[in-house]
């Protein structure tokens, strides 16, 4: 399924980097671990960092009732986004240096989280996000730590990706010169070994689905 293109989310610079299938949208937030969320409040932009969790083509997030940020009414326009670096492109000019990424943007009124079952598997979804496997492994939210956690989603109705992949596009008078070197310096982020609580009892082990994150042979699993 094609995403759906509006004024707000046409690529309007490099338009070759777009992506309008709605599986790369899904794949880029998949990914990812970390969103930033924009929205305006008392007058002023706020972009805050956070986890997320996506069902289907809603995106979610939470935090403390107690945050200002989440204070919003229903309907509220909000933006959020998730960015991969996959590299540093270096030119043989710093005008053409540039980034190999995967980006998402997600645009739309935010929804507050009201309906129980929903709001359940919400938290769910944004747990199993950044660790995969504690819903089932750790202890769910009791009454009053659901109080406390408030949910918004995010419709994914109207969204943009933007990828940039391969080497750097030098001009031809910079590649004829030659004497510079040009290329792509990859980035990875990795799961190192885990650190056990110093509470836990000395017999404890690791369960699978944290030692499953990471891969030995190559000192950490690459993260998106």
């Amino acid at each position: 399924m094609s995403l759906s293109t509006t004024d707000r989310t046409t690529v309007t610079r490099h338009r070759e980097r777009a992506r309008t299938e709605r599986a790369d949208l899904h794949a880029v937030l998949d990914a990812g671990l970390v969103a930033h969320v924009g929205l305006v409040r008392d007058g002023a932009p706020v972009v805050i960092p956070t986890g997320y969790g996506r069902i289907d083509d809603t995106v979610y997030v939470h935090g403390s009732t107690g945050a200002g940020w989440l204070r919003i009414a229903d309907g509220t326009p909000v933006c959020l986004t998730v960015t991969h670096l996959d590299g540093i492109v270096y030119a043989r000019s710093v005008f053409n240096h540039s980034m190999n990424y995967r980006s998402a943007v997600v645009l739309g009124p935010a929804r507050p989280v009201t309906d129980q079952d929903e709001h359940l598997a919400a938290l769910r979804a944004i747990v199993e996000q950044l660790s995969p496997g504690s819903w089932e492994h750790a202890r769910e939210p009791d009454r009053r730590e659901l109080a406390a956690t408030a949910v918004f989603a995010l419709d994914l109705t109207e969204a943009s990706v933007k990828i940039r992949t391969g080497p750097p596009a030098d001009d031809e008078a910079d590649v004829d010169a030659g004497g510079r070197w040009a290329g792509v310096l990859p980035v990875h982020t990795v799961f190192g070994t885990p650190e056990p609580c110093p509470t836990l009892q000395a017999d404890a082990q690791v369960p699978t689905h944290v030692t499953d994150r990471r891969s030995p042979a190559t000192n950490g699993t690459p993260v998106g």
